[in-house]
């Protein structure tokens, strides 16, 4: 049991894997993981004696091995079963487990963020999202919480305060600010989960996870702004190898790859690939723009002379393969 738990009775136990045994078997068909039904919940007995309570307990364990902190993050962000009360049980079924390691940790980080996104209210103000308030919204997962915040969590506000600095996602990615982050949850050991940071953990993913939506919207409409710049000097096909693309993409496809982007992003924001690629894309038009591309036949030299320059960039890093919970 990690250090965040209050503790269940039998009957709040099999309560809430009753409600998450429909989530799980859709979560495992999705993936085509291999578990057998459970016998017990799928049977859905009122009462049951501890033994078949037990069994519930080491179906769910089973497969949480057999669940990957991406799989769970890609079906609860797509799933129409990701209820409060869903999310509610898996955070605190998570929290309950009694050896957590790394991946258990990674996804109480993602299911804290994701929980108290779909309860806090709305519309909320980053600078109005205090401790107390996010405390508040995840105590029926949490319990009461005393907010007397240790010393080693400090440093979570410098790096937001940096992160509502960054201008662009290739700014963020430079920054390591997810990276030290990880560190510190990494590095808390059972620390993690204790409630108090918790709660400080779960405010800063959400804030996170806001700047890079923020972000990723500002990204996109500078590469489409940029596009029709080009297309209106005459520039039909650009090199978007730096974007991991061909050679000479035209524009028409760029424009309908970053468009693609919008749902993907919105349904799963962790990939790495997909960050990389916008990152390389903007690059790519603000290439373009400032070298003032060779005009199409009987396009005025004129016209070509007004290709404007793009703003200035940072050396682009390699984002890892998980730039959110703004988890792991």
């Amino acid at each position: 049991m990690t250090a965040s738990t209050v503790p269940q009775s039998l009957a709040d136990e099999w309560r809430d894997a009753r409600i998450l045994y429909p989530l799980y078997s859709a979560l495992l068909r999705e993936f085509m993981i291999e578990l057998p039904d459970c016998a017990v919940l799928a049977g859905g007995d009122d009462c049951p004696p501890k033994e078949m309570v037990e069994e519930a307990r080491q179906w769910l364990l089973a497969a949480d091995e057999r669940i990957q902190v991406h799989q769970l993050r890609q079906f609860l962000q797509t799933t129409t079963l990701a209820s409060e009360e869903a999310l509610r049980a898996l955070l605190v079924h998570h929290l309950h487990k009694p050896k957590p390691d790394d991946a258990s940790r990674d996804k109480v980080d993602f299911l804290l963020v994701q929980y108290f996104a779909h309860c806090a209210p709305s519309p909320l103000d980053d600078h109005a999202l205090d401790l107390e308030s996010v405390a508040r919204t995840l105590e029926p997962a949490l319990g009461p919480v005393d907010l007397n915040v240790p010393d080693w969590l400090a440093p979570l506000d410098g790096l937001l305060q940096e992160a509502s600095q960054c201008p662009d996602l290739n700014s963020i990615l430079y920054s390591h600010i997810l990276e030290k982050s990880r560190t510190i949850k990494a590095s808390a050991g059972e620390n993690y989960y204790l409630p108090v940071a918790l709660v400080v953990f779960a405010r800063f993913s959400f804030i996170m996870r806001r700047t890079f939506f923020r972000l990723v919207h500002h990204d996109m409409n500078a590469v489409l702004d940029g596009l029709r710049t080009l297309e209106q000097r005459g520039v039909k096909k650009v090199d978007g190898r730096r974007a991991q693309l061909g050679a000479a993409e035209s524009t028409d496809r760029l424009r309908m790859i970053c468009q693609s982007w919008k749902v993907m992003f919105f349904a799963e924001y962790s990939s790495g690939q997909p960050v990389n690629m916008l990152v390389g894309l903007r690059d790519v038009v603000e290439e373009a723009l400032a070298a003032g591309a060779q005009p199409t036949p009987g396009r005025s030299q004129s016209a070509a002379a007004g290709a404007g320059s793009g703003m200035a960039r940072l050396p682009r890093p390699t984002a890892d393969a998980h730039t959110d919970g703004f988890t792991k």
